[in-house]
């Protein structure tokens, strides 16, 4: 690693308001060199404690979020302007991941012994590999780090992360409270650097994992990074999840839900309802309801609490979505509702929609970042399956049936994505894996299979000759 002594800074901005909250330095490469060396020797030391041992420091950290829940909600709505509600229930979620991942890891890590052809035993162990370095964004500035985190503390190994510069405040008071939980010095290091420094930590001998949450076209760098250095990878990538509303929808709850499912997070979800594929039976039903219900939505503070929908993270990422909206309208779209750059401070973008949404449009094509909603209609249920898969995407995805049974075997045998809802839309549950297909990347978090995507699965034999 170069020895660049040079020091630069950023500024992190509320996008209520549009100004400056903090200033912030990047790292040197000296200092880069002295995080991942700390975090080495960090990771040899906890790689010998036992999986309940780690459990008890992690049950901490949950307890730890707790007591920083108004703090860490209150930060985390200033520097990405979710709701204020909504960042105390990702509080909650980091915490439920926390207690999920101490009380299950025993028996996720447990060694399994198998009987060999020749008549011997084996083993097959699960063992931590070293320096995981993960790449996370703004959207869920918590969740998404606890999500990596968390998993791979519990299998023994140790962590970078390198956040979206502008949530790092989020960051480092992560740091202060993993350091008030107890969890041994350097064992989680915030990088704050820039990507010709994130390029070199993937390259360093010492970090053995690489796991990124962003877009796709992020994922194709870092894959190709992480692969060339013969390092795994796990890439959790956008999508534009389609909610199928078939023949035998109740109506006012794929509109209540479908609504839900586009705005939350002000509608920076990866996994959020973003393309609603509606069978010609119940088009137009759900069509006039969904729409009057997102034009009746309450836009404005995030703090406040009927506020329902609160401003986009970044002024830039409201450019590039009202960019998509109008080459959509261009391309043959028709705008029901929104779909206009809002006066006054801040980076609101109204709740929007579009129909007659077809192949070709980015409302189609694309991941739609923010409030906006495609509706398409489809001849029948096949259809609107085929409809679905027909994405390069492969995250997430939702059913509205009142028959469950069908719903449930569209989901299982045709439904090409890592995770399906049906009557609801999608959240994280700890207890479920998350991930998925196609553009939308590879590996799975949560349920107990994060635990096992940076481990050494050994199998030792023993001859009974």
């Amino acid at each position: 690693m170069s020895t660049t002594t040079k020091r630069t800074t950023f500024k992190t901005i509320d996008p209520t308001t549009g100004k400056e909250l903090t200033t912030y330095s990047y790292m040197t490469d000296d200092e880069v060199e002295q995080s991942i060396q700390q975090s080495h020797k960090a990771f040899l030391q906890w790689r010998t404690k036992s999986v309940e041992e780690r459990g008890k420091v992690i049950e901490n950290i949950g307890k730890e979020l707790q007591n920083y829940k108004a703090d860490l909600a209150e930060l985390m709505t200033k520097e990405m302007g979710k709701l204020l509600k909504q960042s105390k229930q990702e509080v909650d979620l980091c915490t439920a991941i926390c207690d999920y991942s101490a009380a299950n890891a025993p028996k996720v890590f447990q060694k399994e012994e198998r009987e060999l052809s020749n008549g011997g035993k084996g083993i097959v162990t699960y063992s931590p590999i070293g320096i995981i370095y993960g790449i996370m964004p703004w959207n869920y500035p918590s969740y998404q780090v606890i999500r990596y985190t968390i998993a791979n503390l519990m299998a023994g190994n140790s962590i970078l992360l390198k956040h979206a510069s502008n949530v790092t405040g989020t960051a480092l008071l992560l740091k202060s409270i993993f350091d008030t939980a107890g969890l041994p010095d350097g064992l989680f290091n915030v990088m704050v650097i820039d990507h010709d420094q994130s390029n070199t930590i993937i390259d360093h001998e010492l970090v053995r994992g690489v796991t990124l949450t962003g877009s796709s076209g992020a994922g194709e760098k870092v894959g190709e990074l992480a692969g060339k250095n013969l390092k795994k990878s796990v890439l959790e990538l956008g999508s534009n999840d389609a909610y199928l509303i078939l023949d035998d929808a109740d109506i006012a709850t794929a509109v209540e839900k479908s609504v839900k499912g586009r705005i939350y997070n002000n509608g920076e979800t990866c996994i959020a309802a973003k393309r609603f594929i509606a069978t010609e039976k119940v088009y137009d039903k759900f069509k006039e309801e969904f729409v009057k219900a997102m034009k009746a939505l309450t836009i404005g503070d995030p703090t406040a609490e009927d506020t329902e929908l609160g401003p986009m993270a970044r002024k830039d990422l409201r450019e590039t979505i009202h960019e998509q909206v109008l080459k959509s309208i261009e391309k043959g779209a028709r705008l029901l509702c929104g779909g206009e750059l809002m006066d006054g401070d801040g980076y609101y973008y109204p709740a929007t929609v579009l129909d007659q949404v077809s192949p070709g449009q980015p409302a189609y094509d694309e991941e739609l970042f923010g409030p906006v909603a495609s509706l398409i209609k489809a001849k029948d249920d096949e259809d609107a399956m085929r409809i679905a898969n027909d994405s390069r995407f492969g995250l997430g995805g939702g059913i509205f049936s009142k028959d469950v049974d069908k719903a449930i075997k569209l989901a299982e045998q045709h439904f090409d994505t890592g995770m399906i809802f049906i009557n609801s839309f999608g959240l994280a549950e700890p207890a479920m894996p998350f991930g998925g297909v196609k553009d939308s990347g590879y590996g799975r978090e949560h349920g107990g299979f994060g635990m096992k995507e940076f481990v050494n699965v050994k199998s030792i034999m023993i001859s009974e000759d």
